[in-house]
Order: structure tokens, then sequence, then C-alpha cells
């Protein structure tokens, strides 16, 4: 079995994790954050779909909703060879902290270190637009719209 590639990131989030969680999971409180469209159906079984740069869907399926504490779900990117839709895992974990939440992301299942570089640069991006929505701020035009 080939080897899997894995992107940790945490971050720190001044919003209690119900907050967050519904910034995960509500379509339209996605999009203030990341995305151009999206279809969430955040149950075991449930669709995962984000248009997250306009020119670029992520689709997969929830495997786990706990929620305001924890969601998992399949990652892939529809037309990729290389990541398709459902080959990795996204797992996501919300502490409730006395000024917040800690958020903790683990991306598992990557095919590649080059794979693993770039969807660490994502995460860190969009986990960044996360932070200020969360806290109330915007975080202004999404500079990777259109990548692909």
């Amino acid at each position: 079995m080939p080897e899997s590639f894995v992107v940790r990131r945490e971050a720190h989030i001044a919003a209690p994790p119900a907050a967050v969680f519904a910034l995960m999971t509500d379509p339209e409180k996605i999009l203030r954050w990341m995305g151009t469209e999206a279809e969430i159906e955040p149950e075991p079984g449930g669709l995962y779909l984000v248009n997250v740069t306009g020119a670029r869907f992520a689709r997969g399926s929830f495997r786990e909703v706990v929620p305001v504490h924890r969601l998992a779900y399949s990652f892939g990117w529809d037309g990729s060879e290389v990541v398709p839709p459902g080959s990795s895992l996204v797992e996501i974990d919300l502490i409730e902290q006395p000024d917040g939440t800690l958020l903790r992301l683990t991306h598992s299942g990557l095919p590649s270190e080059e794979q693993c570089a770039g969807h660490a640069e994502g995460w860190e991006h969009y986990l960044g637009r996360l932070t200020a929505v969360a806290a109330g701020g915007d975080p202004g035009p999404d500079p990777f719209y259109g990548r692909t």
C-alpha cells in the first residue's frame, strides 16, 4: 500500500464552538470565508460539495458529524486523477477554550509530498479566513479565486 501524506493544522478562533461549527456546515456561512458555491448535508453519508475557488469543486461525503465538536468527511477534487473525490479524509475537532475555540484539522490520505504541500497552503489560507470571519471580521476578496 502506498504511503500517504498528512496535513495537520491548528487555529485559535475567538468564537464559541457552536459558531465555528455553523461556519463550517451552513452553506451560506461557508461562503463568507471559502468558495463561491456550496452544497452541504452535514449528516453521515451526506454530501460535501464546495466550489472552493470558483474554478474547482471539492467533493466528498460526511463520515462523522458530532454537532459543535467534530466533523469528518472524505475529500477530493472533481476531475482530478491525483486526488479524486472522496480519496482523502478531513477530520476537524472543535475544542472549547476559555477565549473561544481550538480548531484541530487533520487531512490524511494525500498521495504525495507535493499534494500535501499544496493542501497545507490551502488549509492555512482558508483557516485564516475562517478565523477572521468567526471573530466578526471581513477577510476581503479571496486571492485564491480562480485557481485551478
